[in-house]
């Protein structure tokens, strides 16, 4: 690990370590897996079982999920950290009846990691706790001081792979940095789960978890479990083409299905968040 990631520690622990409001946040180490095409399309079946979502692009310097969306909103969280705009200026609403705050894109200064905008940034979706039941974060690629400082604020980690052996191994990289993190600081964070992308079907997920677990458990004594797990179709091909989530576009795939069940089983984990957030 860089120097750079081996001192969040001590920047981590004088910010914001958690929210008032359920925070899941999708990461997947290197870039490709599909991990924001996912982000969109499970906020969105969030809200259609009954959750008011917000999903934020926390990919700071090369947001993507306003593209996606097929959306070009008058403010992102440039703005807002800035001080060009309050962040609930920032949030839209997409199709499917999700919210969203974008990212901005190409600006050097927003891809730099920076303890301070992080805080405000923590500030500000904290202060839309009575508006929201479930942020949803996607993060950038890589395991830089940004996307572990999310990950450990975050009460549930989602990690996307795909069958490439290149992503598995980016995959267990992310476990080794968090476990690491959290070493450092005498802090829990919880094993992330893990989301298997454009697999055959079932068995190949299950057989890739397996793989992943025997390493994890022999060197972090940590054993990530399959949360769900999405097949490789031409549906998600042409939802990222046409810039329509697949949920909406084709309800009835076996993708959006898979999606579908794997928000059924987000929403049973932070359901009792949810609970406990509002007593």
């Amino acid at each position: 690990m860089n120097e750079q990631a081996r001192g969040l520690g001590a920047i981590a622990v004088e910010e914001r370590t958690s929210l008032p409001l359920p925070f899941v946040f999708m990461t997947g180490g290197k870039g490709g897996v599909g991990k924001s095409s996912l982000t969109l399309n499970l906020g969105i079946a969030l809200t259609k079982i009954g959750l008011r979502v917000l999903i934020v692009d926390l990919d700071l310097g090369l947001a993507n999920l306003n593209v996606l969306a097929k959306v070009n909103p008058a403010r992102n969280l440039e703005d807002y950290l800035a001080g060009r705009a309050e962040i609930r200026d920032c949030v839209v609403e997409i199709a499917g009846g999700v919210s969203l705050i974008a990212g901005s894109s190409g600006t050097g200064e927003m891809g730099r990691p920076d303890r301070a905008r992080r805080a405000k940034l923590f500030d500000g979706l904290a202060s839309m706790k009575n508006d929201f039941d479930v942020i949803l974060g996607d993060s950038s690629a890589g395991i830089g001081p940004d996307v572990l400082a999310f990950a450990a604020a975050a009460d549930f980690v989602l990690a996307v792979a795909t069958p490439e052996p290149a992503s598995i191994t980016d995959v267990y990289g992310i476990l080794k940095a968090l476990d690491h993190w959290a070493d450092e600081n005498g802090v829990e964070i919880p094993t992330p789960s893990v989301v298997m992308n454009r697999v055959s079907g079932s068995a190949e997920a299950s057989s890739m978890q397996l793989r992943l677990a025997k390493v994890t458990k022999r060197f972090l004594s940590r054993n990530p479990r399959l949360v769900g797990w999405v097949p490789e179709s031409r549906t998600v091909r042409l939802s990222s083409l046409t810039q329509r989530p697949f949920v909406l576009s084709e309800p009835r795939s076996l993708s959006a299905q898979c999606v579908f069940r794997l928000a059924s089983r987000v929403a049973g984990l932070v359901g009792p968040k949810i609970s406990t957030f509002c007593h």
